[in-house]
């Protein structure tokens, strides 16, 4: 079983979205998804997505694009991101799923999945405090994501081994800390992988090994919507 993570896939299927505002790398996008989704993920694979998978604003509005999801190869995790309108309470989104037959999702949330001997957390983030014009709300959310991510890794307290999955990246180029960044190294986190950036926000990427954590990007439009392995 393998590990594989891509974020964003912003699937429209629900709804009428297109994303051609991003410019040409995004043309055929559901297609080229489902066709490097299936060459390289089998089965037995496990794969997190780390936030904005569905455009829909209501949960059945999202039906069509859970059903896309389903019908890819190995087991999908997901995860919110900032137009994730659709995510409601956990106990609703698994009944949503195990109604419709979709018993390959699963969701992130104040809690862990294992991979092997590594726990694999995540909460979706929000913009950072090193971010222009953060203000009172945005500390307000900044700082349940906190709350969420230690949730989550409290979760798996008695594993050696973490990974975290959000949505936001979590520091701006600068590689600065703060409440959220802080947490990951006291947890000793293996890696943080993210999305939510596109097009020209791609210079803001975080990446490579910054105090001991391994950042990575892995939104659709970076990665060419291929999912990116993790680990054999």
């Amino acid at each position: 079983m393998a590990l594989f993570t891509i974020a964003d896939l912003h699937l429209p299927l629900g709804i009428n979205k297109p994303m051609d505002i991003f410019g040409a790398k995004w043309e055929n996008y559901v297609e080229r998804i489902a066709d490097n989704w299936q060459s390289n993920v089998k089965n037995d694979d496990l794969v997190i997505i780390p936030g904005d998978f569905s455009w829909a604003t209501y949960l059945d509005e999202a039906y069509a694009d859970f059903e896309f999801l389903s019908k890819l190869n190995g087991k999908k995790i997901l995860l919110k991101g900032n137009h994730d309108y659709w995510w409601t309470t956990m106990n609703k989104l698994k009944q949503f799923v195990y109604e419709n037959g979709f018993n390959d999702i699963d969701f992130m949330q104040n809690n862990h999945f294992m991979y092997e001997d590594i726990a694999l957390c995540g909460t979706r983030g929000w913009k950072h405090p090193a971010w222009s014009g953060f203000n009172d709300e945005d500390r307000r959310i900044f700082d349940r994501e906190v709350i969420r991510l230690k949730l989550s890794l409290d979760s798996a307290k008695n594993q050696d081994k973490k990974m975290v999955f959000t949505h936001y990246p979590p520091m701006s180029v600068a590689g600065e800390g703060n409440e959220f960044v802080n947490t990951l190294e006291e947890n000793s986190v293996l890696a943080c992988i993210y999305g939510h950036l596109h097009s020209y926000s791609h210079k803001n990427a975080v990446l490579g090994n910054i105090r001991d954590v391994e950042y990575k990007l892995v939104s659709g439009d970076y990665i060419n919507f291929n999912p990116v392995k993790l680990l054999d």
